[in-house]
């Protein structure tokens, strides 16, 4: 089995969360589920002090009520929240299958977390300092920080020479380039499975070289794991899926809009909205 398109750099391969920014931690809680927690008379004194969050989340659950899978997102500021909402935020919400970690211009980082109800983002900005410059809940399949960080990308790929030992790139790279340039918005995505095809550790290199490495990472740990890294290309992304061992089990280039795969779907809006309510019934009302 081949090592795979995308290797990550030395340091990057635990899982991808939030993080603590600012010296508090607001991460769910560890080692218990935040849900069980609101049950407790702790929790109770808690919400009793947070009439915010208790406002926000009907709020929330409506927006899943509307929001479709191609609309923008529904974005909802956390940024004018205490520390004690911010925690019981962080608890309702909890860390969902999908996380992100977003690279934009002038060191400005974004960390996205989706929560265990499906379309409901945790998005937070932080500048070259690591200084927290926004942080927001957003309804969305993917939060407009991924699709506009992979809309910055180059439309075409520059194809070289390739180096001795190369056997199969350059076919795979002109079927690459054809899907760039063909595509319109709306098409459905083309893959191209590398697991399949035989190449070189010269091949491999030769593409990963020709696609270059994008601003978006993003892991979910769905239906297995998944990770999926936006290329130096418009509407290019390289995907694996793996096994617990971290082995490529199936090595892809996607041309398309951000994968199906970390994107919610119609569906999960409405069943976000039910669960979000029923949470807000048994625990803020």
């Amino acid at each position: 089995m081949k090592a795979g398109f995308w290797v990550a750099p030395e340091g990057s391969d635990q899982p991808l969360a939030i993080l603590p920014i600012g010296g508090v931690d607001l991460s769910p809680r560890q080692g218990r589920d935040g849900l069980r927690f609101l049950a407790t008379s702790d929790a109770a004194a808690l919400v009793a002090r947070c009439p915010r969050v208790a406002d926000l989340l009907p709020r929330l659950a409506d927006a899943l009520d509307r929001q479709t899978a191609t609309a923008p997102g529904l974005i909802f500021d956390l940024g004018r929240l205490g520390e004690e909402e911010m925690r019981l935020v962080a608890d309702v919400l909890g860390e969902g299958e999908v996380a992100a970690t977003v690279a934009l211009p002038d060191g400005v980082v974004a960390q996205v977390q989706e929560s265990v109800m499906a379309g409901l983002w945790r998005v937070r900005f932080t500048d070259a300092e690591g200084r927290l410059v926004a942080d927001y809940a957003e309804v969305s399949a993917v939060p407009q920080a991924v699709r506009r960080a992979a809309a910055m990308t180059l439309p075409d790929i520059e194809i070289g020479t390739p180096p001795e030992g190369a056997m199969n790139v350059l076919p795979v790279l002109a079927e690459i380039r054809d899907a760039v340039l063909s595509r319109r918005p709306g098409d459905p995505p083309r893959t191209i499975s590398l697991t399949l095809l035989p190449m070189t550790p010269e091949d491999l290199d030769f593409l990963q070289a020709s696609l270059g490495t994008g601003p978006v990472r993003l892991v979910s740990r769905g239906y297995g794991n998944c990770r999926a890294q936006a290329t130096a290309i418009n509407g290019v992304w390289s995907i694996q899926f793996t096994n617990s061992m971290d082995t490529v089990l199936l090595d892809t280039i996607e041309i398309g809009d951000v994968p199906e795969v970390v994107s919610a779907a119609e569906e999960d809006f409405r069943d976000s909205a039910e669960r979000l309510r029923e949470i807000h019934e048994a625990y803020f009302v």
